[in-house]
């Protein structure tokens, strides 16, 4: 994780692997970021929203699973 970001959740799938989610500053820009760590370590799998971004995959999800 990036030492400036803050972990606001997470999502465990088994012992070894399980996505953090993190909020920061990246190029003075606020983003939510959703990262694979395997190991305790930072794979390339993930995303990274801006908030505007963030909030359009939230109401995508609560259409979804309304």
């Amino acid at each position: 994780m990036n030492d400036d970001f803050e972990k606001i959740g997470q999502i465990v799938r088994d012992e070894r692997q399980e996505c953090l989610v993190t909020k920061g500053n990246y190029y003075k820009i606020d983003v939510i970021d959703f990262r694979w760590y395997l190991n305790e370590k930072p794979s390339r799998k993930g995303i990274r929203l801006n908030r505007e971004e963030a909030k359009q995959l939230l109401e995508i999800l609560r259409r979804e699973f309304e």
